[in-house]
């Protein structure tokens, strides 16, 4: 299998070597050369296909550019990576890749107005306008990263010293996206459960309001945070935000992509997505999403003219800088998109998949889950001190052993070493590749000895 995974990639690299000759020849064709090495290099492909065929051969290219790692663990392994599992590329967008590399391919037929949500060929304009409807908002913009469409909101809402209210376990990026626009993020703190819950957002909004005199700016809440993937009442809190008059974010980095998202029956005004943590989308993408009644300020166009030209730029939006994802990056986002949202579909069936891992890990003695259980998500924290962790504390490899078993049985993406808490994804995973998991784990607690239920 893995010598048969180096001869497609050979295969994949060999036809772009033959790609090549067409992009460095003229447009009427090969001279005598260019034709020679063309059969060459078929010739070559031919060996490599016979060798992909039959399983043989050897590796003819162990590095692209001379330094950079071929990266298959997609093809050889199965993947667990907390924040990887869903932005794996659907073959559309694979292709798509292939096909748009080129930096500013998406600008080929671009015209006036000069901008990317504007472009209609390829159907930008149009892929806008499906995901405002995938989200229930009314407008939509593709940003580098959930990061930068919380970016864009604080940069618009939040003036110096303003309050924003986010989670007690809000992502980095959104403390950041505050702090650049001069804000104070205010943490509503968690349950026993470790969910944020509305009563204890609208308590927390009280005391900002009884310690600066003012409501806060914004609020930013993950449907589902990134240390646990529990979920929390993102529609109370929603009515939350109504009720005080608070411009609400909703930040959907593990839902927008890979379970339904209505953002207005939340009640958000902002919606955000990661392209290329939940819509298989090469990184960095993202989407915000809005309603028409905030579109006109986060989606502002410049007003700045030039002192000596005399310039203005006036069709340009100030937050996206103008334009925002261009080449394969985007293209990747639209050719996934028809497949992202069917799979959204399929959320229980992940979430079942999820549970039955999670229920077998839970056999496994002295293994816990310190996520919400049963699972509402594919994302889960989990302590394994009492179970895995026993046997590193004396194993001459630590805690690497586990990682050894582990990619032995050709199993990917935990924490190299870790053995006592520690994040995985089973997302995407299908049925045989899930009861292989868990068969797995139960197979390296037999080979050490610690008691696995039946």
């Amino acid at each position: 299998m893995r010598m048969r995974i180096q001869k497609t990639f050979e295969a994949l690299f060999a036809l772009e070597e033959i790609r090549e000759l067409f992009r460095t020849s003229l447009p009427t064709g090969f001279d005598l050369e260019e034709e020679a090495a063309f059969h060459r290099q078929i010739a070559e492909l031919r060996t490599i296909v016979a060798d992909l065929e039959a399983g043989t051969g050897s590796p003819r290219v162990a590095k692209i550019a001379g330094t950079i790692d071929l990266r298959t663990r997609e093809e050889q392994f199965i993947n667990i990576q907390p924040i990887q599992a869903a932005g794996r590329l659907t073959v559309e967008a694979r292709k798509a890749l292939i096909s748009y590399g080129d930096g500013y391919s998406t600008c080929d037929a671009c015209r006036k107005p000069f901008r990317l949500d504007k472009i209609s060929k390829p159907g930008i304009a149009e892929f806008h306008e499906d995901l405002a409807k995938f989200v229930n908002m009314d407008q939509a913009r593709v940003v580098p990263g959930a990061r930068r469409g919380f970016q864009a909101v604080t940069g618009t809402l939040v003036e110096k010293g303003d309050s924003v209210i986010v989670s007690a376990l809000a992502h980095y990026t959104e403390f950041l996206a505050v702090e650049n626009a001069g804000g104070i993020v205010r943490e509503v703190p968690l349950n026993e459960n470790n969910i944020v819950t509305a009563d204890a957002t609208a308590q927390k909004i009280e005391k900002v309001e009884w310690e600066t005199g003012k409501l806060p700016a914004l609020m930013m809440i993950d449907h589902f945070d990134y240390q646990f993937a529990n979920e929390h009442d993102i529609a109370g809190i929603g009515k939350v935000a109504r009720q005080y008059d608070i411009p609400f974010l909703y930040n959907g980095a593990y839902t927008v992509g890979i379970r339904p998202v209505d953002g207005k029956k939340i009640g958000a005004d902002f919606v955000v997505g990661s392209g290329h943590k939940s819509m298989a989308s090469v990184a960095p993408s993202g989407v915000l999403a809005t309603t028409d009644e905030w579109a006109a300020k986060v989606f502002r166009t410049t007003a700045m003219v030039g002192d000596l030209t005399s310039r203005m730029f006036g069709i340009k939006e100030v937050e996206m800088l103008g334009c925002t994802l261009m080449g394969g990056t985007l293209l990747s986002m639209m050719a996934s998109f028809p497949a992202v949202k069917a799979r959204t579909l399929k959320w229980d069936d992940e979430v079942k998949n999820s549970n039955y891992f999670i229920d077998r890990l839970l056999k496994i003695a002295g293994s816990k889950v310190l996520s919400e259980y049963p699972r509402k998500h594919t994302l889960t924290k989990v302590d394994t001190t009492g179970s895995f962790d026993t046997v590193a504390r004396t194993h001459k490899r630590r805690g690497f052993y586990f990682s050894d078993e582990l990619s032995s049985r050709g199993i990917v993406g935990e924490f190299a070493g870790a053995t006592r808490t520690w994040k995985l994804n089973t997302y995407g995973l299908n049925e045989r590749k899930i009861r292989y998991l868990a068969d797995a784990f139960a197979e390296i607690a037999e080979k050490y000895e610690i008691p696995v239920a039946p």
